[in-house]
C-alpha cells in the first residue's frame, strides 16, 4: 500500500440520532507523523460509551460530528519518523476513546501494546477496553483476596462476563445480576446468576448473609444505596457507571456528581465500608505513567486469553459499514458479551 494515498472508511456519529443515522463516510488520511503509526482496523468494539454518546450522555465526548469507537485491534501498515519500522505488520490493540471505528486510524505507537499470537482480533478485542477496566478495578482498586465473594452487576456484559472470569481465576466466589434470559450463559463462567428484576437485595442476602467484600457496580441510580448496604464490612463498592439514567433528561455530568457526591459523604460516615469511583482515565490520560500501568494490565489480561484461561464472550460480529445493526443489538440488553465490529480491507 502506498501512503501517499491513505484512504479510510469511517462510521460518523453526527448528532443525536438514533443508530440508524450513524454515516459511513470515506477519507483521505496523511502519512504517520513523527512518532505515529498508521494502524488497519481489523476489529473495534460497540461500548457502554458509544451508547452513551449517541445519546450526548458520556460524560466528556467531544462535540458532533466524531467517530466513536473506543478501543481496537489492528495491524500495523506504516510508520512515521522516530518510531521503528519493525513494528509494520504487528498487530496491536489501543485504547482510542473515539476513533475505533474506523477502517484505518493515525495512531501515537506509544499507545499500542503488542498482541499476543494466536488471538483472534475479534476475540482480543473484546478484552481491551473491557479488560483493563475489569483487571484494574478487581487488583488495583478493590483488592478481594482468594475465598472472597463479589457482587458483578451486569454479568453478561462485556466488563462483567471479564470480571467474572477474573475473579474466578483468582479463587473469589461471585454472585452476578444478569435477565432470567441469560443466567445459565453467568452460571457457564463461574458465577450464581440473581435475576436483576426481583429483589437483588433479598437474593443476594440469601447467597452471602453477611454481606458481600466487594460490589461492581456500572448502574448507578437509586439502586447505588442498595449496592452499599450490601457489603460486609470492610467491603467496598467499586461504581463505573450511571447506566440507570442514560435516557434521564438533563446535564449528563449531574447524575456523575450526585454519585461522587454520594460516595464522598460515605467516606467521611464511620461505617468500616469504602468506595472507590473507577474511571479509566484517572486524570493521568496519555502520561508516561499512564501508558505503562495500562500496557501492563492488557498483556496480562490477553496473556491470559492467549493461554485460554479467559473466553472471549462475542455477542455478535458486525461488518463495519453495518454499525446502525450493531449498535441497535448492543443497545437490546439481550445479549451476552460483547458486540464487535469487523474491519474491512
Amino acid at each position: 500500500m502506498s501512503t501517499n494515498t491513505i484512504t479510510a472508511v469511517e462510521v460518523v456519529l453526527p448528532g443525536l440520532v438514533e443508530p440508524d443515522g450513524l454515516q459511513i463516510v470515506q477519507r483521505d488520511l496523511a502519512a504517520p507523523g513523527p512518532g505515529q503509526a498508521l494502524v488497519r482496523v481489523e476489529a473495534s468494539g460497540v461500548s457502554f460509551a458509544e451508547q452513551q454518546m449517541r445519546r450526548g450522555k458520556y460524560f466528556d465526548q467531544p462535540p458532533f460530528p466524531f467517530v466513536p469507537g473506543y478501543d481496537l485491534i489492528g495491524i500495523i501498515e506504516a510508520v512515521g519518523p522516530q518510531v521503528d519500522s519493525r513494528l509494520i505488520g504487528r498487530r496491536v490493540a489501543a485504547l482510542t476513546k473515539i476513533g475505533g471505528w474506523s477502517s484505518r486510524i493515525l495512531l501515537e505507537a506509544a499507545d499500542l501494546v503488542p498482541v499476543p499470537d494466536g488471538l483472534d482480533p475479534a476475540e482480543a478485542e473484546t478484552f481491551v477496553v473491557s479488560g483493563i477496566t475489569a483487571w484494574q478495578m478487581l487488583h488495583r482498586v478493590a483488592g478481594v483476596g482468594s475465598g472472597g465473594t463479589i457482587l458483578v452487576h451486569g454479568a453478561n456484559g462485556s466488563v462483567g462476563t471479564t470480571l467474572v472470569q477474573l475473579a474466578r481465576l483468582a479463587n473469589i466466589r461471585v454472585i452476578g445480576t444478569a435477565s432470567a434470559r441469560n443466567a445459565e450463559a453467568v452460571r457457564a463462567l463461574g458465577a450464581t446468576p440473581v435475576d436483576y428484576r426481583g429483589d437483588i437485595t433479598a437474593q443476594v442476602r440469601a447467597l452471602a448473609p453477611e454481606g458481600v467484600d466487594a460490589v461492581f457496580d456500572h448502574v448507578g441510580g437509586p439502586g447505588i444505596v442498595d449496592s452499599f448496604r450490601l457489603l460486609a464490612r470492610g467491603g467496598i463498592l467499586v461504581a463505573y457507571g450511571t447506566a440507570a439514567t442514560k435516557d434521564d433528561e438533563g446535564d449528563s455530568r449531574l447524575p456523575i456528581f450526585l454519585l461522587l457526591a454520594r460516595m464522598m459523604w460515605w467516606k467521611i460516615l464511620p461505617n468500616r465500608r469504602r468506595t472507590h469511583f473507577y474511571n479509566i482515565w484517572a486524570g493521568q490520560r496519555r502520561t508516561d505513567r499512564f501508558r505503562t500501568q495500562l500496557a501492563t494490565d492488557l498483556r496480562a489480561v490477553l496473556e491470559l486469553a492467549a493461554r485460554g484461561d479467559l473466553t472471549a464472550q462475542i455477542a455478535a460480529r458486525f461488518p463495519l459499514r453495518e454499525a446502525a445493526r450493531a449498535l441497535t443489538v448492543a443497545e437490546s440488553r439481550t445479549v451476552t458479551g460483547k458486540v464487535v465490529l469487523v474491519g474491512e480491507e
